[in-house]
């Protein structure tokens, strides 16, 4: 046959690229944490008291924070997957814009209604990021759960609540574990939410890393705290991978998604959704209203540097340096990931063992496990080894940027690319189409959607990048989460001001992509 399965030579060569960059720019700082966090201080780190109140906090307020968000995205998750209502894409893009706004936003939104924050300020703000995750995840299996177990049930006299208890949960608790396990993963190691709302009196391992590292200068202490945040962070990502293959047999055994117009006590659950999503647009109006309170005045105040020069930078200056630093991450994770999904997808094709694709799948997914602090944290004590110290390059913000943002890339464009029928491009190959056309000419414009919402999440979570960004911006290059964090934390009310005016513009366009990418009906959440 003149056009065969493709060899393993090229893909693997393609992804050797994605991969170098992963060794180099994670990898090497993790380890080096790691190695830092053995040493003889450790001992001392796991034995005083402050370590163990906060990974207390730490875990305490993750797993309220997943609760909140499992029963508050359930009913979320009917409405997308059960009905047929005409307000289900306000609802769906409703949802997904907490997931991707920044967190310094989010934490500056509920200290707008909160005061100075506290545990339930903490928890409810994480519980907000992660409706989506549980709604998404959950709907995705729910819309194919077979409807005939269910009405049998209701035939033989079941209630509609113990139908969905016996029948209906236990098809759906798969989903369920998956989305919650991702979701504690997320709470766990929240950075900006936590900052903002703990008033330096509740921190978690996020937090305290940051402040071990940047005030008291206690590198050390750190590193034992990271290396005890990546040994949680893996036990919940084996956890939730374990959970997810568990979630995707369920779901390919289902039939096709069958929505109708609510039913009886059905309309109850609508309701509950519908004040679900209600209560996601208080803490963002309450952002928007603050930043009026006292007129225009903060947004004018982002032409100069804040109360008494709190700022080496304009606001209008963090502007463009966010703008800057995006683009350029976006552009790399695109590439990074393209060349990363075309490997795979081809691996997939050829005579590469399921257990390779498979491996080096997962080995990109890694990022998406350990805190950006920590891998920040990596680069300061790690990059000064490489030719031209690249700790002191504008480049550097980019490449911590792109690291976090290729696996959404990834996730997003390589089911669209595995799913693309191979006949059609078997047809292209016999008509004498060289593998760069037939990619060309068949896979990207099938996948030209995906790309375009991949391009779009990923210069919006770029955008509102803080955890790697807050260790690695300098002062002259800080970027718009970095100026409102800095803004927050020192006195006068002219900073408060520009800080509510900073995040009303990062949400606005936050929200306008958002919209953009739900235009395009291509979801990305229940791909992780």
């Amino acid at each position: 046959m003149a056009h065969g399965r493709p060899g393993l030579t090229g893909p693997l060569a393609a992804a050797a690229l994605p991969l170098g960059f992963l060794a180099v720019f994670f990898l090497w700082p993790v380890a080096a944490i790691v190695r830092l966090g053995l040493g003889p201080g450790l001992g001392a780190v796991l034995t005083a008291p402050r370590t163990w109140e906060v990974v207390g906090f730490t875990l305490g307020q993750a797993a309220a924070a997943t609760a909140v968000a499992v029963v508050t995205g359930l009913p979320v998750a009917f409405l997308l997957a059960r009905t047929s209502l005409r307000g289900n894409g306000f609802v769906r893009a409703a949802v997904m814009v907490p997931f991707v706004l920044p967190t310094v936003v989010v934490g500056l939104a509920f200290r707008s209604l909160f005061g100075e924050g506290g545990p339930l300020a903490i928890v409810l703000a994480n519980a907000f990021f992660n409706v989506a995750v549980v709604a998404r995840t959950v709907a995705a299996l729910w819309s194919h759960v077979d409807r005939r177990a269910e009405d049998a049930a209701r035939s033989l006299g079941a209630s509609r609540l113990r139908t969905f208890t016996s029948v209906t949960l236990p098809v759906l608790r798969p989903a369920i574990s998956s989305a919650a396990a991702v979701v504690f993963l997320f709470c766990a190691t929240s950075f900006g939410v936590v900052l903002l709302l703990g008033g330096g009196e509740y921190a978690t391992l996020e937090t305290e890393i940051y402040l071990r590292t940047v005030q008291l200068f206690d590198l050390t202490g750190a590193a034992a705290l990271s290396l005890l945040q990546i040994a949680s962070v893996v036990a919940v990502l084996v956890l939730g991978a374990f959970l997810r293959r568990r979630s995707t047999a369920l779901r390919l055994r289902g039939r096709a998604d069958t929505t109708r117009r609510p039913a009886g006590g059905e309309w109850a659950v609508v309701a509950a959704a519908y004040l679900v999503v209600l209560a996601l647009l208080v803490p963002i109006a309450s952002l928007v209203a603050k930043s009026f309170e006292s007129g225009l005045d903060g947004y004018r105040a982002l032409g100069g540097t804040g109360f008494r020069g709190s700022l080496q930078v304009t606001g209008w200056d963090a502007v463009l340096n966010s703008l800057r630093a995006a683009t350029d991450a976006t552009v790399l994770a695109l590439v990074l990931g393209g060349i990363s999904c075309i490997a795979l997808v081809t691996l997939g094709r050829s005579r590469a063992r399921p257990s390779l694709v498979e491996g080096i799948d997962t080995a990109l997914m890694l990022p998406l496990g350990v805190s950006a602090v920590t891998v920040g944290f990596g680069y300061l004590i790690t990059l000064h080894l490489l030719p031209g110290d690249l700790r002191t390059s504008p480049l550097l913000v980019p490449l911590a940027q792109a690291l976090v943002v290729t696996p959404l890339v990834i996730r997003t464009l390589l089911p669209v690319l595995r799913s693309i029928d191979t006949r059609l491009r078997q047809a292209a190959a016999t008509l004498g189409a060289t593998p760069l056309r037939v990619w060309r000419e068949v896979d990207l414009p099938l996948a030209a959607r995906s790309l375009v919402a991949a391009t779009a999440f990923a210069y919006a979570v770029a955008l509102g990048e803080f955890g790697a960004t807050s260790f690695l911006a300098r002062p002259e290059s800080a970027t718009l989460p970095v100026v409102i964090g800095r803004l927050v934390a020192r006195p006068g009310e002219l900073n408060n001001q520009m800080a509510y005016a900073c995040c009303t513009l990062l949400m606005l366009v936050t929200v306008a992509i958002v919209i953009v990418v739900d235009r395009l009906r291509v979801g990305t959440v229940g791909e992780f």
